[in-house]
């Protein structure tokens, strides 16, 4: 494995000839080829069909020009072998139907072997390592405990994430004793991906912004601390991403990440400092930028890099996910102005 590929050395925080990029949700709906794909399976299917899987992480490498292939798959993955019945519905967000709501549900829930229940995942990442042959680094990723609690908890999405904190804060221990089962889950599964070839992994946890900052202080980074420590001694960087986070990085950069993820709700060079300088940073376009005129994007990547100031340890990506309705022309925009732009 080349260590020399500017993804990596970002991570490290070393000088890179330009600044990497790749997009949340790159291999997705905005692209007409992974429609073509996507037409042929239901999404779990999808996710369980590693040549098909491996075929939709490589789509943007070739289309987009990006910095790294992350892997076509889905956080909630880990929850299906728990026997929470998730669903994903045509046009719905996922749904679990036996919900965790009483210390005994915490309880009932049996141990997964990641390497077993979830292989199809693991083929993917082995197919499409292959296949790179090492033009780009892949990254793997995991939902974050929070998040995958949180849905597990609610059956879905929330708007106020009230049965969440309702265990959160009216039983902790039995919070605790949940968080603590979806901490060692993710770490097993992490760790069965970067065995199988994953040679970065990001940890989304998408709903976390909802917390207020004692609450996160308290009742998720001890536990991200030690899904964070476990998992570094693998060898590889660990990004760590949120949204709606802007009042939650100084804590999030405790957890002990190599890389901190910004949202686009702070401005770049205030995220960084408030994280340290001695972390690296990932973000943070608005996603609705990708969906402007041509110049419209390159002046926000302008500014940017303008606010990265150059420092070492920046990668760019988008505040969120790529959104179905961006054009691929603004998507291949905003990776060739952050190339050109950045070249040093």
């Amino acid at each position: 494995m080349s260590a020399d590929r500017p993804l990596l050395q970002a991570c490290r925080r070393e000088k890179t000839a330009f600044t990497p990029v790749w997009l949340m949700r790159q291999a997705g709906r905005y692209l007409p080829e992974y429609r073509a794909v996507r037409s042929k399976f239901s999404f779990l299917e999808l996710c369980k069909t590693p040549e098909a899987a491996a075929e939709i992480t490589l789509q943007p490498v070739t289309r987009l020009g990006v910095d790294a292939a992350i892997l076509f798959a889905d956080i909630l993955l880990p929850l299906e072998p728990l026997g929470l019945g998730l669903s994903f519905g045509p046009g719905e967000g996922p749904r679990i139907a036996r919900p965790i709501r009483t210390a005994h549900d915490v309880e009932a829930l049996p141990d997964v072997d990641c390497e077993d229940a979830l292989s199809f995942v693991l083929e993917t990442i082995r197919i499409v390592r292959r296949e790179l042959d090492g033009r780009v680094p892949l990254i793997g990723f995991a939902g974050a405990p929070f998040t995958l609690a949180s849905y597990a908890i609610e059956g879905g999405g929330s708007r106020d994430y009230r049965e969440t904190k309702r265990l959160l804060l009216g039983e902790p221990d039995t919070w605790n004793a949940l968080m603590t089962r979806f901490t060692d889950l993710t770490a097993d599964y992490l760790e069965a991906q970067i065995s199988a070839g994953a040679e970065v992994v990001q940890l989304f946890d998408s709903w976390v912004g909802h917390l207020s900052p004692i609450d996160y202080r308290q009742s998720v980074l001890p536990h991200m601390r030690r899904l964070i420590a476990r998992v570094k001694q693998a060898g590889v960087p660990v990004i760590h991403f949120g949204t709606g986070t802007g009042g939650l990085l100084g804590d999030m950069a405790e957890a002990g990440s190599d890389v901190v993820g910004v949202d686009w709700r702070i401005d770049f060079d205030k995220a960084w400092q408030t994280i340290g300088h001695d972390s690296a940073v990932q973000g943070n376009l608005d996603p609705l930028v990708l969906q402007a005129p041509s110049h419209v994007i390159r002046e926000r990547v302008r500014q940017l890099l303008q606010e990265a100031g150059g420092r070492p340890g920046h990668i760019a990506n988008l505040g969120h996910g790529i959104l179905p309705e961006t054009p691929v022309d603004g998507a291949r925009c905003f990776v060739d102005a952050v190339h050109e732009l950045s070249a040093r």
